[in-house]
C-alpha cells in the first residue's frame, strides 16, 4: 500500500478571500513558508441545495446550475492556487454548528468558520480535476461519513490517532502514543495480508466493530494488479487501518468481508466471485468460525492471515 502507517494530520485552512459569483463557501491562505490553498464546501444533492437557498450560499437557480458554477470555481482555483481541498457541506450539520458557536448562517463568516472547523479536518479531499458530478460528489458523501468515524475511533483512543497522545508532554503520554502507533501498524498489516492472500482482483471490503458509542464501520474498493500494485482511495484506507487499529488497542469484537472478482486480465481475463470473511474477538484477526453475512453479501470463512506473508 502506498500510504504511511500512521493517518495524515490535515493542515488548517484559515480565512481570507476573493468570493466569487457562485458564492460557494470558501477560504484560501498562505501561512507562513507554506503552499497557497483553498478549501471548499460543496452542497452534495438537490435537496441540500434547496436547503441551503435560505442562507444565500449560492445565486445558481438550480443544482444543475450551481453544480455548473462550482466546477468552474474548482477548475479556477487549480489555475491560481498551490492547493484546493473539498468537503460536503452538509446543511444539518451546518445549522447544528450555528447554534452551537451562535452565528448566523446566513453570514459568510459563518460558513467559513464551519469549513475549517479543525474537528471536521478529515472530510476534506484534495481536488484534482475530478468531474465534479461523477465519482468526487459521491466521495464528498463518503468523507463525511468516513471523518465521523475517524472522530469516534480517535475519541475511542483518547486523541491518540491524531495527536500522539499528547505530543509526548509526559511518560505516560509517550506510552499511550506508542500504544496507539503498534495497534495501528498491526491493523495497517492486518489489512496487507488480507489484500496479499486474496491476489489480483477487484475487490471490497467491509468492516464493522462494536464500540462504546456505536458501531465502527468501514468499507473500501480495491483494485490489485498482478504485480501487487494497490489502487484505493487515500480516504477509504486511512479509515480502514484507523478502525482496525481501534479494534485491536481495545480489543473489540467485530466482522470484516472481502468480496469481488478474483483474477486478472493476464489470466487470460478469468475472473472469478470470491468472499471471504475475518472476525476479531481480541488481540488478533483469525477467519471466521461460520459463514458470513455483512451488508447482504453472504463470504465463507478466510484464509488464515498469519499464513500469508
Amino acid at each position: 500500500m502506498s500510504r504511511n502507517s500512521r493517518p495524515r494530520r490535515i493542515s488548517d485552512c484559515t480565512a481570507g478571500g476573493f468570493r466569487p459569483n457562485a458564492r460557494a463557501p470558501h477560504q484560501r491562505h498562505r501561512a507562513e513558508g507554506a503552499d497557497q490553498a483553498f478549501v471548499i464546501g460543496v452542497l452534495t444533492s438537490a435537496a441540500d441545495f434547496e436547503r441551503a437557498r435560505a442562507w444565500r450560499v449560492t445565486d445558481a437557480p438550480d443544482y444543475e446550475r450551481y453544480l455548473a458554477d462550482t466546477a468552474e470555481l474548482l477548475a479556477e482555483a487549480q489555475r491560481r492556487f498551490d492547493t484546493v481541498r473539498a468537503r460536503m457541506f452538509h446543511p444539518q450539520d451546518f445549522a447544528e454548528f450555528c447554534v452551537l458557536h451562535g452565528l448566523d448562517p446566513a453570514e459568510s463568516a459563518a460558513r467559513d468558520r464551519y469549513l475549517i472547523n479543525p474537528p471536521l479536518q478529515t472530510q476534506l479531499l484534495a481536488y484534482q480535476g475530478e468531474e465534479l458530478a461523477g465519482d468526487f460528489v459521491p466521495r464528498l458523501v463518503r468523507a463525511r461519513e468516513n471523518g465521523l468515524t475517524l472522530c469516534h475511533a480517535d475519541l475511542l483512543l483518547d486523541g491518540g490517532l491524531y495527536e500522539g497522545a499528547g505530543g509526548g508532554a509526559g511518560e505516560a503520554d509517550e506510552e499511550h502514543g506508542r500504544w496507539v502507533r503498534a495497534a495501528h501498524q498491526r491493523g495497517t498489516e492486518v489489512f496487507r495480508r488480507m489484500l496479499v492472500g486474496a491476489g489480483a482482483g477487484v475487490y471490497e471490503l467491509r468492516l464493522r466493530l462494536d464500540a462504546p458509542g456505536g458501531r465502527l464501520s468501514a468499507a473500501a474498493r480495491i483494485l490489485q494488479w498482478e504485480d501487487g500494485v494497490v489502487r484505493i482511495n487515500d480516504e477509504d484506507l486511512e479509515l480502514v487501518c484507523a478502525v482496525l487499529c481501534a479494534g485491536l488497542a481495545l480489543e473489540l469484537p467485530g466482522v470484516a468481508v472481502l468480496h469481488g472478482s478474483q483474477g486478472s486480465a493476464a489470466a487470460c481475463g478469468e475472473y472469478r466471485p470470491a468472499a471471504w470473511a475475518w472476525s476479531s474477538g481480541g488481540p488478533d484477526w483469525a477467519p471466521a468460525a461460520r459463514p458470513v453475512r455483512l451488508d447482504g453479501v453472504a463470504a465463507q470463512p478466510g484464509y488464515s492471515l498469519g499464513t500469508v506473508c
